[in-house]
């Protein structure tokens, strides 16, 4: 059996959709496992209507908690062997479990991926974040871990399926966002998760199955109006995986180096500048460690001549550098 959870939290408008696509697997033992976090509007009573017409579908209610939470949750109440991961915005292609499954079990694989498109709150395409492979192939994990830290790899778990095992020993981060990318880098470095015969690896495969819809006003999406801690928690898991390369792989040092400079370009470029203040223990660390790591930023091969720029200019002042930036925006009306 296959386990699919769903964490919804006030998604009336489209949890329909992502509960019928799952209904509609061309592979049919499956149990479809819908965490209520707490919705205020109909969200909980949409899924109860969909449990009363397919008995495979199981609604669980709780306090709003996040999703992490609600996954954990959803894992506590799976009977699959194997479990796969959907957020309520989102929907999925007919044979994506068939597929997976079958490459799962052919290839003796502890997780595999589909790959994805995405799609703006209007219904226009947006670029791929991962390029998909030629052909369904095995990526080693150490591999696979040096794509993610080149930011090529996909850590999304909603494009997973992955043996039930592997969440015995490991689960979804409660209170931090970013989450998927602590949990997945966790599983593939475990390796006694490996020690059955499971090939070490990722199984790739080339078929876009998983189908992502940006929203407005989402509890999985972040707003462009506010500030998300996820901007904080992208550094905070750079940190970690710096931590497992000096222990585990050293060969991948310089790859760190290069993702830990870029998730705190990435906060740099997001942080409000009415928030950049040295006062602010997180901010002055995350420009500490860029000034300390200036020959890294010059010299890294693995950064782009675009990020190297930015951070060069950041680096020197931040919070001058946005200040001037915000200006000239406002001046050309963006």
């Amino acid at each position: 059996m296959i386990s699919v959870i769903i964490p919804a939290y006030n998604i009336e408008d489209c949890i329909e959709r992502c509960v019928r696509s799952i209904c509609a697997q061309t592979y049919k033992d499956i149990e479809i496992i819908i965490v209520d976090d707490g919705s205020s509007d109909s969200t909980a009573e949409i899924a109860d209507g969909l449990a009363a017409g397919d008995p495979r579908i199981k609604v669980i209610r709780k306090e709003n908690g996040g999703t992490s939470s609600a996954r954990n949750m959803g894992i506590d109440n799976a009977s699959g062997e194997y479990l796969g991961f959907i957020d309520a915005d989102d929907y999925i292609s007919p044979d994506m479990y068939e597929k997976l499954l079958s490459f799962i079990q052919k290839d003796r694989l502890l997780t595999a991926q589909v790959c994805r498109d995405e799609v703006d709150e209007h219904g226009n395409a947006l670029p791929m974040v991962v390029t998909p492979p030629d052909e369904p192939s095995v990526i080693g994990c150490e591999d696979f871990l040096k794509e993610l830290l080149l930011h090529r790899g996909d850590c999304s778990m909603c494009t997973k399926l992955t043996a039930r095992k592997a969440f015995e020993r490991h689960r979804f981060p409660e209170g931090e966002l970013n989450e998927d990318f602590k949990i997945f880098t966790e599983i593939i470095t475990d390796k006694e998760l490996f020690g059955d015969g499971s090939a070490s690896g990722v199984g790739s495969l080339p078929d876009i199955c998983y189908h992502v819809c940006y929203r407005a006003g989402s509890n999985t999406r972040t707003s462009r109006d506010t500030f998300s801690r996820v901007y904080k928690d992208i550094v905070v898991n750079a940190d970690r995986v710096s931590t497992l390369v000096d222990n585990e792989y050293p060969g991948l040092s310089e790859y760190a180096i290069r993702f830990g400079l870029v998730q705190r370009l990435d906060y740099l470029l997001h942080i409000p500048v009415k928030m950049m203040k040295r006062s602010d223990g997180f901010y002055a660390g995350v420009v500490d460690h860029m000034r300390r790591h200036r020959t890294d930023v010059r010299k890294n091969p693995y950064l782009s001549d675009e990020e190297r720029s930015k951070m060069k200019i950041l680096t020197t002042a931040p919070r001058t550098v946005r200040m001037v930036h915000g200006i000239l925006m406002k001046i050309r009306g963006k």
